[in-house]
């Protein structure tokens, strides 16, 4: 394919959370972004009601967190769960469950004004249609879309993300293959008045299934019910109230039939993942690559952090500042944290929805977390604060912050106090001086318009602490670590890998 008429650099295929937040991302980066979504109008669904510890991050270090409408520090909890099993995330330093009682609406809202804002096309009703021969090798993509008006019109980019959800038609169009295991029952989920419930917030196991209960507000509750023995639904039919409340009943024996539904919604316990998350100039990112059961909200999270991690790369790639090998690193860093939510999730259905072959496990589970080591490694598992990317950095001993989020310390400059969030709302490089070096700042020079330079203490902390004698901190515009040491040594090659050359 001739790539030199294009109609952007990058095509989003689905405006939810993760398309939305690329657009964002791409758009900070400097590369004309469109993004198409099929639904004529936001749903307004409140399917997720709230984020986890590290995408609330991944918003902090975009400057998001006070448009959710509670400042920069939102409603958080101590408590968490594993499998139903809860347990105080603060046996992790700074940490909690995450963000709650923010439904995915208010989130999709916030996402897309931000992106709007930036400049992102954003087409409603428009709807993916095909994907044409030679992404693999051509140096555009081209796709078939069909309007609000029905027309169909070809589409031309540098590079295509699929954000299409769960039954991705650009994953199929593009020919990714998706293994892991079918649906072995099916679920509903819904937001109901008119009916008096009691709170079961970590889900209560009978005879015939699990339901939880829990209420949004003094007229609505939340209910999830997992009926056993219920075969898997198919996604696209239609789910009635009453089929609800009739499962409702079948388990809890309580009827719920006089009252009503702001939208009742199924899902299944499947369990896939892409092979790869790139195949040419096509991307897949959030459900399009990863489908478990919905368990602790970690879905949007984790297609949130994905789309913070292939956003920067793609822009770096559209401006020329970086080599395609880069564009790899997001398949090398993000599969294995899909990998692994998968493994978390299936654990967690395991115990939370197994009947009673499973309560051995139930009752060692109980055993297990009343140490704080297994708290702290399930914490770290189910907020994404254990996350450490493999940089392939050489170095021995590797520097304990390497690959790992830059932690939250303040910094003190010229102009007062800091934060690392903050030096990167503008999804650029941060490189921290922190002993006035000349040198490090001299490595920055011909690349100032792709990395901050920041001359910053750290505030110190008690006990043990990461950034002891190191003198140098380059943070990625996704906020993890691709160099510390003592020295300028050895970075200027980490500028070059993840920033290009200098100009």
């Amino acid at each position: 394919m001739d790539g030199s008429a294009t109609d952007t650099d990058v095509l989003v295929v689905g405006a939810g959370p993760t398309g939305l937040m690329l657009a964002g991302e791409l758009r900070l980066g400097g590369a004309r972004v469109v993004v198409i979504e099929k639904l004529a109008a936001p749903t307004g669904q409140s399917r997720g009601l709230g984020f986890t510890a590290r995408a609330m991050e991944t918003f902090d270090e975009r400057g998001l967190l006070p448009r959710f409408g509670q400042g920069e520090t939102l409603a958080t909890s101590p408590m968490g769960h594993f499998g139903g099993t809860q347990f105080d995330f603060t046996v992790l330093p700074d940490a909690h469950f995450g963000a709650r009682g923010i439904p995915q609406g208010q989130t999709e809202a916030v996402l897309e004004d931000w992106a709007d804002e930036l400049g992102a096309d954003i087409r409603r009703g428009w709807e993916f249609v095909s994907l044409a021969d030679g992404f693999l090798d051509g140096d555009a993509v081209e796709i078939t879309v069909r309007t609000p008006e029905g027309e169909e019109r070809p589409l031309r980019a540098s590079y295509l993300v699929g954000c299409d959800g769960g039954s991705s038609r650009v994953r199929r169009a593009a020919g990714f293959d998706f293994p892991g295991a079918d649906a072995g029952r099916g679920m509903y989920l819904a937001d109901i008045t008119g009916v008096e419930l009691r709170a079961r917030h970590l889900g209560e196991r009978l005879p015939n299934g699990m339901v939880m209960s829990a209420p949004l507000n003094e007229n609505i509750w939340r209910i999830i019910v997992c009926p056993d023995g219920t075969p898997a639904h198919d996604r696209e039919r239609t789910v009635t109230y009453q089929e609800v409340a009739d499962a409702w009943r079948h388990i809890t024996g309580e009827d719920i039939s006089g009252g009503g539904a702001s939208w009742v919604s199924s899902f299944t316990d499947a369990t896939r993942q892409a092979a790869e998350y790139r195949r040419g100039r096509v991307f897949l990112a959030g459900d399009a690559a990863h489908i478990h059961l919905p368990a602790g909200g970690q879905g949007l999270s984790t297609g949130v952090q994905d789309a913070a991690n292939l956003g920067w790369k793609l822009a770096a790639a559209v401006r020329g500042d970086a080599p395609d090998a880069l564009l790899d690193t997001y398949h090398d860093e993000r599969h294995p944290v899909g990998r692994r939510l998968l493994m978390n999730t299936r654990a967690q259905g395991t115990v939370y929805l197994g009947g009673a072959e499973s309560d051995p496990l139930r009752e060692l589970f109980g055993e297990l977390i009343r140490y704080d080591d297994v708290k702290r490694h399930l914490a770290g598992i189910v907020s994404h604060l254990d996350i450490r990317y493999d940089l392939g950095v050489a170095s021995q001993p590797p520097h304990p912050l390497l690959g790992r989020r830059m932690p939250p310390r303040l910094l003190v400059g010229a102009d007062g106090e800091t934060r690392i969030a903050r030096l990167l709302h503008p999804a650029r490089g941060v490189l921290l001086d922190l002993a006035d070096d000349a040198a490090v700042r001299s490595a920055a020079a011909g690349r100032r318009d792709r990395v901050e330079v920041a001359t910053v203490l750290v505030k110190p902390v008690e006990g043990p602490d990461p950034l002891a004698d190191t003198t140098a901190v380059l943070v990625r515009p996704d906020g993890y670590v691709a160099f510390a040491g003592s020295s300028a040594d050895g970075l200027d090659a980490a500028l070059e890998h993840w920033f290009g050359p200098a100009r």
